[in-house]
């Protein structure tokens, strides 16, 4: 059976205690990684200066990270699909914690890029492991919704960033905002002896592998061409989401003067925009299908990254960016559904994590490219370029991914 076919409705409707106890902790998972991470595009200004690094270097780093995450995905993505989504979960967690942690002691950019490279190695194992354990564990009427509440974690991660970063890093200075990220690591532990793994994994252990889950992903012509597919969207969505928010602190500070702290604010109207888009696009996709989902707000995001582009006042801009995050990121919350209804149980964890994060490290170019065109031109031109990509987004939906709307995992 092709790894896209279709498949009947699962008869169980509301999810359980154990289903309830993977979504929080692939949530809370995932926000800690959200917090660590963003912490990087708020002191990427005073790394800079302290280690005299360009812009193309400030960027770079964050790159690095996703490039790491790219192998991260890959290794920890198969090794879940071996031994265990809550195992493998703990690894990363605590992986990426430790070594944003050891950022505080980077005395050049060398140093620096090391430990944040490492660091993506957890972050990459992160998503993919944390959406099949929800997908998995949730009933097919409410998998896109549940899904996309862990998705919202990674934003409460990056709001909190966005809120504490400013307030914290005058008196801690950027090595000990590093040092914060070691928090998440507790909570690995926690995960671990919190939650369980879903019955569907474990009665699928019981069976004789007789395939490689990287094999699963192109195992005919069908289940190729949607791979394609959901990775040009899942590259799309992070260039898109990486290119924005690394660099959003800096465009409000040199085109309008905005101080650190008012930029905060209005980039957490922003992923306030965006955690509503992505908590709108999970109920949206269960009820309309993933298709109809995807384009509505791929459309919608083509449009508002040209309009933000062009707005000039203070208010203009707090309700553009609010608008431009609903549909920039809320189609995150559908990814993670849609790759589980892909791909077999066999391959679930490995389909996530390579496709997600080759798409990672694809649009983890982002913020080089930005800057890049920003140091040619402007700001305003390198925001308004990224409409093209949507359009590319809508193109791959259309032609190459199929509805699986209520269809059982295999």
């Amino acid at each position: 059976m092709s790894a896209v076919q279709g498949s009947a409705d699962q008869a169980v409707t509301t999810p359980d205690v154990t289903a309830k106890k993977a979504l929080v902790a692939s949530t809370v998972g995932y926000a800690m990684d959200g917090y660590d991470f963003l912490i990087l595009a708020f002191i990427l200004g005073a790394i800079g200066a302290d280690l005299g690094l360009s812009p193309a270097q400030r960027g770079s780093l964050a790159t690095w990270t996703l490039i790491g995450a790219v192998v991260g995905g890959i290794g920890f993505g198969i090794l879940s699909d071996y031994y265990g989504r809550v195992r493998v979960l703990t690894w990363t967690i605590l992986l990426f914690a430790v070594f944003t942690g050891l950022g505080a002691l980077a005395q050049s950019y060398w140093d620096l890029v090391f430990y944040r490279t490492i660091a993506g190695l957890g972050l990459g194992g992160e998503f993919g492991i944390g959406m099949a354990l929800v997908a998995e564990a949730w009933p097919a009427k409410h998998r896109a919704r549940a899904c996309s509440y862990v998705g919202l974690g990674w934003q409460v991660g990056v709001l909190l960033a966005a809120l504490t970063t400013p307030l914290l890093l005058p008196h801690v200075g950027w090595r000990g905002m590093f040092l914060i990220g070691l928090i998440p690591g507790l909570v690995a532990f926690g995960i671990r002896w919190y939650v369980g793994e879903p019955q569907l994994f474990v009665e699928q252990q019981k069976k004789a592998r007789t395939t490689a889950p990287v094999k699963l992903l192109v195992k005919d012509a069908e289940t190729t061409k949607v791979s394609a597919g959901m990775l040009i969207l899942c590259a799309v969505q992070n260039f898109g989401y990486y290119g924005l928010m690394i660099w959003l602190p800096s465009y409000l500070s040199s085109r309008f003067g905005y101080n650190p702290l008012q930029s905060a604010v209005w980039i957490s109207v922003t992923i306030l925009g965006m955690m509503f888009g992505i908590f709108v696009f999970g109920y949206f996709a269960d009820l309309v299908g993933r298709r109809p989902a995807l384009l509505t707000f791929q459309a919608g995001a083509a449009i508002m990254v040209v309009v933000f582009s062009q707005l000039t006042s203070p208010t203009a801009l707090l309700i553009g960016g609010a608008v431009m995050g609903i549909f920039v990121n809320g189609m995150l919350g559908g990814y993670g559904a849609l790759l589980a209804e892909l791909y077999p149980t066999e391959a679930r964890a490995t389909a996530e994590n390579v496709i997600f994060n080759l798409g990672r490290g694809i649009g983890g170019f982002g913020p080089f490219v930005v800057g890049a065109v920003l140091a040619a031109h402007s700001f305003q031109l390198a925001i308004g370029l990224l409409s093209i990509i949507y359009v590319i987004d809508i193109i791959a939906t259309y032609f190459l991914i199929p509805e699986r709307k209520g269809a059982a995992l295999q």
